[in-house]
C-alpha cells in the first residue's frame, strides 16, 4: 500500500496526484524495491545467456568449429538479443496502447520466462544439426523481445518522484540490480561447473541455470504486477505523465536527445561485457594459464566491488550531478584503457583488470539510466527513456564480446584497449554536447 504521508517529488515540476482515489503520495524507497527485484530477474536471465554462451554453447552447438570460431557464432547469436529487445520496445507498445500495461507486462515476462526455460531442453548440434542452432538463435531473438517490452516505467518513476536532492541516489538503486543478477548466476554456474565433470555440465549441467531463471522469472512476474498495474500506480504514472508519447513526434521532436543519450553512457556499457562476459573466453582459449575458478572468484569480488563503487557514485551524483558524474566516469575508464594492454593477458594482470575494471563499472554504469531520463521532459520521458535506453545498450554492448575477440585475435589486448577508448571518447562527446545544449536552454529560457 502506498504511503499516504512520504511525498517526495520534483518541487519544479509537481505532478497533481490529486484524483478520484484523493491524495495519493508515494515513497519512493518502495518504488526502488520494485525496480531492484525486477532489475536483478532481468540481469539474471541476461548474465545466465551470456556464461552460456563462452563455456557451452561452443562446444555444443558449434562442435565442427575451432574454440575460436565457436566463440564467433555463440557472440553473434548473443548479440542478436539485442536487436530483439528494440524490436520488443515496438511489439509490446501495440499491446500496451490496446490492451494496458498489465497484460504488456504479463505477457512480456511470461515470454521471457517461457523462451528461457525453453533453452534448458534445446538439443545440441550432435542431435539434430543445425536446426539446434536455428532454434538457440530463434529464442535468443525471443529473449530479447521480452526484456524489451518488458519495460515497466518504474525507472523513470522513481526518477521523477525521487527528493531533488538525493536523485543520484536512487537512480544508483535502480542499477544495482545488475551486479546482483550477475553475482547469482556467477555462483550458480560456479557451483553447476565444479559440481560435475566438464562434459557433464557441457551436455546437462548448464541447464539448471536456465531452470532456475525461469522459478526467478515467475517471482518478479508477481512483484512488479503488484508495483506497476495497481490503480494506485496507474493514477501515479497518469500524474508524472509516464505514459507512452507518440513515436512519429518523439523521433520528429527529440531525435538528438536519443541519440546523445544512447552514446553518453557508451562507455559503461562496452566496459560492461569486458569484465563479465569476455573474460571467460580466456579460459576457453587458453586453459593452461587461465582457471576457471580462479575468474569466477575474481568476477565475484569484482561484482561485490561494483556494488560498493554503485553507492559512492549516488553520493558523488548529489554532490556534483549524474551527468558529470557519468562524465567523470568516462574519464577514469579513459584512463584505464591506458595500461589494460599490458593487463589481461597474465594471470597477474587479470588480477588486476577485472577487479579495477568492476570498480569503475560500478561508479559509472550507475547514473547511466539516470543520464537518460534527465535527456526528456515528462511528456516525453516514458518512451524517450525505452528508446534510448535499448538502443544504448545494442551500440554499446551487444557487440562488445565479439568486437573484443576479434581484436584480442589480431591486435591484441591493445587492440582491446582502443575499442574500449572509442566507446570512451563517444561517451565524452556526446556529454560535452548535452552540457552545450542544457545552457543554451537554459540561456533561452531566461531570456523569455
Amino acid at each position: 500500500m502506498i504511503n499516504s504521508t512520504a511525498l517526495n517529488v520534483n518541487p519544479s515540476n509537481p505532478p497533481d496526484h490529486h484524483g478520484e482515489h484523493g491524495d495519493l503520495e508515494l515513497r519512493p524507497g518502495e518504488i526502488a524495491v520494485g525496480v531492484i527485484i525486477g532489475r536483478v530477474g532481468e540481469f539474471f536471465d541476461f548474465f545466465v545467456f551470456g556464461i552460456a554462451t563462452v563455456l557451452v554453447f561452443p562446444a555444443l552447438f558449434f562442435p565442427f568449429a575451432t574454440p575460436t570460431e565457436g566463440l564467433y557464432y555463440a557472440f553473434m547469436i548473443f548479440a542478436l538479443g539485442f536487436f530483439g529487445r528494440l524490436l520488443g520496445a515496438w511489439l509490446f507498445r501495440i499491446i500496451y496502447d490496446r490492451f494496458g500495461r498489465a497484460t504488456k507486462l504479463t505477457s512480456a515476462l511470461f515470454l521471457l520466462g517461457t523462451s528461457t526455460v525453453a533453452i534448458a531442453f534445446l538439443p545440441g548440434y550432435a542431435e539434430i544439426g543445425a536446426a539446434a542452432i536455428v532454434l538457440l538463435t530463434a529464442l535468443r531473438v525471443a529473449q530479447g523481445i521480452a526484456v524489451g517490452g518488458a519495460w515497466d516505467g518504474l525507472p523513470s518513476l522513481l526518477a521523477t518522484n525521487a527528493p531533488a536532492h538525493r536523485r543520484g541516489w536512487y537512480a544508483m538503486l535502480a542499477q544495482i540490480g545488475a551486479p546482483l543478477g550477475f553475482l547469482v548466476a556467477t555462483g550458480l554456474f560456479a557451483y553447476l561447473s565444479t559440481s560435475v565433470n566438464a562434459q557433464d555440465f557441457v551436455d546437462w549441467g548448464w541447464r539448471f541455470a536456465f531452470f532456475t531463471a525461469f522459478a526467478i522469472n515467475v517471482v518478479t512476474l508477481f512483484a512488479r504486477l503488484r508495483m506497476a498495474v495497481t490503480p494506485e500506480y496507474e493514477e501515479l504514472f497518469q500524474a508524472s505523465e509516464l505514459t507512452p508519447s507518440p513515436l512519429p513526434e518523439l523521433f520528429r521532436l527529440k531525435a538528438a536527445d536519443i541519440v546523445l543519450g544512447a552514446i553518453a553512457p557508451l562507455a559503461s556499457y562496452a566496459l560492461f561485457h569486458l569484465v563479465t562476459i569476455f573474460p571467460l573466453a580466456w579460459v576457453i582459449l587458453d586453459p593452461d594459464q587461465f582457471d576457471l575458478a580462479d575468474v569466477y572468484a575474481l568476477q565475484i569480488l569484482g561484482a561485490f566491488i561494483c556494488l560498493g563503487t554503485m553507492l559512492v557514485s549516488g553520493m558523488v551524483a548529489d554532490r556534483i550531478g549524474r551527468p558529470k558524474t557519468l562524465w567523470w566516469g568516462a574519464v577514469l575508464i579513459a584512463l584505464f584503457c591506458l595500461p589494460a594492454p599490458f593487463m589481461g593477458n597474465t594471470v597477474i594482470g587479470a588480477l588486476l583488470f577485472i577487479p579495477a575494471g568492476f570498480a569503475l563499472l560500478g561508479f559509472s554504469q550507475a547514473q547511466s539510466a539516470g543520464a537518460i531520463n534527465d535527456c526528456f521532459e515528462p511528456r516525453y520521458r516514458y518512451s524517450g527513456a525505452l528508446v534510448t535506453h535499448e538502443l544504448s545498450w545494442l551500440l554499446g554492448a551487444a557487440f562488445a564480446p565479439l568486437l573484443a575477440l576479434v581484436l584480442s585475435e589480431h591486435l591484441g589486448n591493445a587492440g582491446v584497449a582502443l575499442y574500449l577508448l572509442s566507446a570512451t571518447l563517444a561517451s565524452l562527446l556526446a556529454l560535452q554536447l548535452t552540457f552545450r545544449r542544457k545552457a543554451a536552454q537554459n540561456r533561452a529560457n531566461a531570456g523569455e
